[in-house]
């Protein structure tokens, strides 16, 4: 039965598949800390159905084993020719949404469980919308191990990978858990811009450039603000610098879903954007969550990290917006191009 999924998993563009118990995880207590200490920030949404990420069997009554699914989006080569001022969308945002492409894969995938099984079998899917603590049962399947990051590194892909569960009442083997190998190597905290991986395997969210600009819905702490660079919509900076990625390769269930105009899209033009236009750019990707007020906020706070004055005009129109969140950050940034105008010599750049 175990093959028979596979092969059917592999025939929907899935790049891997492995089998775990619905046991409650043993990262359960871990969990539970991090959210007393209120390292989630304002995703309150991990606070709420808590009860139900520490055991998978209260998301599913009756289940009995968690199938793990990994699906990469390595990128292709890419081709840098960027705009005079782009910004930086984090590489799984560079597609379709997701949710949508391997939700499709994953209801099929589930639908073949149940005929296979007969009536009576239940199961759930998810892709990273469900009540699970999807990467430890990821590492109890064999998927992957939890890297220094936090974030799942497969031995075969890397750590560009999408997770996506389905949890079933079908009482199937499991497969053998994956041990940590990250050894000494602590490359991804090295390379964190806001210090936001505290310790080995511990993440405060609070500090993170993707958490800031895609989650936090208000205003960037000021903090903050000049770590984030150029980048608009995530950060890919712990990922990238894994040594596993150099096993990473292209993705089957992705491949036709890229997006490549939304490698470096051009900051003054993103600026310009009303409601309507913001929803017509970025319908059907993941950008579309952060609103259109929040992907403008960002811009700003790229656009003065740049510090190029031929964004002025742009931004001094921003600061008229009437949304006060991007009208705020556009005036912070016009500060930072202004302050470094007045101190840069004479002959200096």
């Amino acid at each position: 039965m175990k093959e028979a999924i596979r092969q059917r998993a592999r025939e929907l563009g899935f790049d891997d598949c492995r089998f775990t118990t619905a046991a409650v995880p043993e990262s359960a207590a871990r969990f539970q800390e991090w959210l007393v200490d209120r390292r989630h920030g304002e995703m309150a949404y991990l606070q709420r159905n808590a009860h139900k990420r520490v055991d998978p069997r209260k998301v599913l009554p009756g289940a009995r084993t968690v199938i793990t699914l990994a699906a990469s989006y390595a990128p292709s080569v890419e081709k840098d020719c960027p705009p005079p001022l782009p910004g930086i969308v984090a590489r799984y945002a560079r597609y379709q949404d997701y949710h949508d492409v391997l939700g499709a894969a994953l209801k099929q995938l589930t639908e073949f469980l149940e005929h296979s099984d007969g009536p009576g079998t239940r199961s759930l899917w998810y892709v990273d919308t469900g009540p699970l603590l999807e990467r430890d049962l990821a590492q109890r399947s064999g998927l992957g191990f939890i890297g220094k990051h936090t974030n799942l590194i497969s031995r075969r892909l890397g750590n560009w990978i999408f997770i996506s569960e389905i949890i079933t009442t079908l009482d199937l083997p499991p497969d053998a858990p994956e041990t940590n190998r990250c050894g000494s190597c602590a490359r991804c905290m090295a390379a964190c811009p806001t210090n936001a991986i505290t310790a080995p395997f511990q993440l405060d969210a609070r500090r993170c450039i993707s958490y800031l600009t895609i989650e936090l819905k208000g205003p960037i702490p000021l903090e903050f603000r000049r770590a984030i660079g150029n980048r608009i919509y995530g950060c890919d900076d712990c990922l990238a610098a894994c040594p596993w990625n150099r096993f990473a390769r292209q993705g089957q269930a992705m491949r036709n879903h890229s997006r490549p105009e939304l490698a470096a899209p051009d900051l003054i033009e993103l600026l310009s954007l009303d409601e309507g236009e913001f929803k017509r750019r970025f319908a059907g990707t993941p950008m579309l969550r952060t609103k259109r007020r929040g992907l403008l906020r960002n811009v700003c706070v790229a656009l003065g990290n740049i510090g190029d004055p031929a964004a002025l005009p742009a931004l001094r129109r921003a600061a008229l917006d009437p949304e006060p969140l991007i009208a705020e950050h556009a005036r912070w940034a016009i500060q930072q191009i202004v302050s470094r105008r007045r101190t840069t010599r004479p002959g200096q750049s």
